[in-house]
């Protein structure tokens, strides 16, 4: 029993009740009724392929184990819709001796006439299939053609009582939808539209039973996707995006696999077909976004770290991008050429840089390239684009012009011709496809310089983005991930080659194709001069969060280029040994553990263990910490033990006073 679709098995419940009589119809002809086995499983599953078919793979598996007396169907040639299938059925069932049995009549295999009318009867059907959906896809892509062919909807769009598509009346619907979009031209990724409706539930539209219904469920990443690659939303009719084909696994059985086709390759495409969500140069907008994001295809969009040049910088000697690796002690970051290294291909200028070294030098020309002179001149620029774009346009339509003109022409020719005169006809009908052909041709290179056609803003609104970029550019409020998107409207790459270890070469390439080179040092982590100068002049009279607050008030930045803090404060007094007198606690006569250190040349640990046993004299002062009694008498005597020690390991001396070893 089988019967191709579930609606099928659903409303065609005669051809069902006829199959279960089968089962009759084998009793009245002798068999005993616990000899009949009805075989199901197939109801609503195509008989193109019998890999999804488990009654069919359990009946041609019994009649090898020769466990059947005789197939009872319908019709026998519809057992399988493919010849290959059928054939090895009939190849089985006459090595074991199995009958066919149908309404007409009974087919015994060995005999080779009932094998050659079966084998007929199955190439018929098999045909027949073949005629049926040509027919019926022949059919639907004239529909589609039209825009007239009902297809599922998206969630957001309904048909309207006279059959056109218009948005949900629904207004919590209409708001869910237009916020997707909304969400994604704020964020520019799927994933960050799927965190912003984090606690908002999405409209859906059931299928199957419930086909219609509107339900509502949590916004997942492939959900939000489908949405924003989806044109129905954009007011255009699509009819063919995908293709299915078949697939044969290694173990036998085929499978069905469906591919996406790109746009050019779409069967119908109509534009402004209805009324949509955005507009159409709106979702080729998405659709290159969503390509950008995509990382599978090497694509590196803008990620949240604070390297403004992460994703597009490249080594200029290997030629690979640059992956950027934070420190964990500081937070700051470096773009290091670590592709080359992974693929054993390291070359001699493979190396890394300090992204403080090179995103000041980018954004700096970024920012010079945003002045409204600059932008007047970029306005110009493209103006006389513009005007080229025009004039090229005009000569398209006059092509247009030309082409529908000589198109017209031949359809009165074909139409002023006799019937009777076929050869003639045949000859016009020829040219005036040819001449339609052509004016399609000439049409779609019209479209097509229009949509190149790049939209120009008004100049006042350029000039003033551009005197603000600055100030937008170092706002609080702004995210590195905005910085990465502005800085990439503009920059194509960067590309990083070393000159020395101190030195490297910039390379930036703006997406007009001009380039401009920079030389800068590799690693800028060192605090400038005069930062370090006014922490040594003021450390006596003003606390650390003082002195980094004064800094800050100057305009001084550390090497990573961030503010001052305390602990920056601290850092360059411990790399400089810096002191303070104010917080000095000793007194007249006395010297800290790490000068009695220098002085004698020794470890620190080794004086710690004479102050405990008491025979070096010391006294614990604030903060616990240590002051030893000294004069010229106590250091001759520490010196003199020192010197005269077996288990101590003298440091090269140094002189307290004059910093210099002795």
């Amino acid at each position: 029993m089988r019967q191709s679709t579930l609606l099928q098995t659903r409303e065609n419940t005669e051809s069902t009740a006829r199959q279960y009589g089968l089962a009759d119809r084998a009793r009245e002809l002798g068999w005993a009724p616990c000899d009949v086995s009805v075989v199901d499983a197939d109801l609503g599953v195509s008989g193109r392929f019998s890999g999804m078919r488990a009654g069919f793979q359990q009946l041609v598996s019994r009649v090898c184990l020769g466990e059947v007396g005789a197939v009872f169907g319908l019709e026998v040639s519809r057992l399988a819709r493919s010849s290959a299938e059928f054939g090895r059925l009939l190849e089985f069932a006459r090595l074991t001796d199995t009958l066919l049995i149908d309404a007409d009549g009974v087919y015994d295999l060995g005999d080779f006439n009932d094998r050659l009318v079966l084998g007929l009867k199955s190439t018929m059907s098999e045909a027949e299939l073949h005629i049926l959906a040509g027919r019926l896809q022949g059919a639907r892509k004239a529909a589609a053609e039209r825009g007239d062919l009902r297809l599922p909807l998206p969630v957001g769009m309904v048909y309207a009582d006279d059959g056109t598509i218009v948005v949900d009346p629904d207004e919590e619907v209409r708001a869910a939808v237009a916020d997707v979009f909304a969400l994604f031209e704020q964020h520019g990724s799927a994933l960050a539209v799927v965190r912003a409706f984090t606690g908002r539930r999405f409209p859906r539209r059931d299928t199957g039973v419930w086909d219609g219904r509107l339900g509502w469920g949590r916004l997942t990443h492939g959900r939000a996707a489908a949405v924003l690659k989806n044109p129905v939303y954009a007011g255009a009719y699509v009819f063919g995006r995908s293709v299915s084909s078949r697939k044969v696994r290694p173990d036998g059985t085929v499978i069905t696999v469906v591919n996406q086709r790109p746009r050019d390759q779409w069967a119908v495409l109509i534009c402004d077909h209805h009324e949509g969500y955005i507009s159409w140069q709106q979702y080729l907008q998405i659709e290159a976004k969503l390509a950008a994001n995509r990382t599978r295809a090497k694509a590196r969009p803008p990620r949240e770290g604070v390297p403004v040049c992460q994703g597009i910088i490249f080594c200029g000697s290997c030629g690979f991008p640059m992956s950027t690796r934070y420190r964990r002690a500081d937070g700051t970051a470096d773009y290091v050429c670590s592709r080359a290294r992974s693929d054993a291909l390291l070359t001699p200028g493979c190396h890394s840089i300090a992204a403080a070294a090179v995103d000041p030098q980018v954004v700096d020309l970024l920012l010079a390239a945003l002045t409204p002179e600059q932008v007047h001149l970029a306005v110009a620029a493209a103006d006389e684009v513009h005007h080229r774009h025009q004039r090229s346009h005009r000569a398209a339509e006059l092509a247009v012009e030309r082409a529908r003109y000589e198109a017209d022409r031949a359809e009165r020719a074909f139409v002023q011709v006799e019937p009777e005169n076929r050869l003639v006809a045949r000859s016009l009908e020829s040219r005036w496809e040819a001449k339609l052909a052509a004016l399609a041709q000439a049409e779609a290179a019209l479209a097509d310089l229009i949509a190149a056609e790049p939209a120009l803003p008004e100049p006042a609104r350029l000039r003033e983005l551009a005197r603000d970029v600055p100030a937008l550019w170092r706002s609080a409020t702004t995210t590195a991930k905005d910085r990465k998107r502005l800085l990439r409207t503009l920059i194509a790459d960067v590309t990083v080659l070393h000159v020395d270890n101190t030195r490297a070469h910039i390379g930036v390439r703006w997406h007009t194709g001009a380039v401009d080179e920079i030389t800068c040092d590799r690693r800028t982590n060192r605090n400038p001069t005069q930062a370090v100068d006014i922490v040594r002049d003021l450390l006596d009279v003003r606390s650390d969060a003082e002195i980094a607050g004064h800094l800050n008030s100057l305009g001084f930045t550390t090497g990573n280029c961030c503010p001052f803090t305390v602990n920056s404060i601290r850092h360059i007094r411990a790399q400089h040994a810096i002191g303070s007198r104010r917080n000095d606690p000793t007194e007249s006569g006395e010297i800290t553990v790490p000068e009695a250190a220098r002085i004698l040349g020794v470890h620190e640990a080794a004086i710690y263990p004479w102050i405990r046993s008491g025979e070096m004299a010391a006294r614990q002062a604030r903060h616990r910490r240590w002051c030893i009694a000294w004069d010229s008498g106590i250091e001759a005597y520490w010196k003199q033990r020192v010197a005269t020690s077996s288990h101590l390991k003298r440091r090269a001396n140094t002189n307290y006073e004059t910093g210099q070893a002795v």
